[in-house]
């Protein structure tokens, strides 16, 4: 869904377990963010354990890592569109505010 609205968007899911588990994998979202040819990164989570993954990983990257604690898939699909528009990441920002959940 994402992906049709951001299109030239690079966009990268580090979702699931290797077994096709419920959970995230360190390794997987840490090897994401390598991976993603890009120095400044939008990310979201849905889950606890999710954040504490991600959290981990921005901690070991050199890349700045924008984390945001909003509604998973209304933020997401936002900062797509917005950065598929040409947005800028402090417009994205403050569009994402009002979608804080904690």
């Amino acid at each position: 869904m994402i992906k049709e609205v951001a299109a030239d968007v690079p966009i990268i899911v580090a979702a699931g377990l290797p077994e096709n588990g419920v959970g995230t994998s360190f390794d997987a979202i840490n090897q994401a963010i390598s991976d993603l040819d890009a120095e400044e990164i939008l990310a979201f989570y849905d889950l606890g354990s999710a954040k504490m993954n991600l959290e981990m990983a921005i901690e070991m990257s050199e890349k700045t890592i924008h984390l945001h604690d909003t509604a998973f898939v209304e933020s997401a699909y936002t900062a797509g569109a917005l950065l598929q528009a040409g947005s800028s990441v402090e417009d994205i920002e403050a569009q994402l505010a009002p979608l804080k959940v904690k």
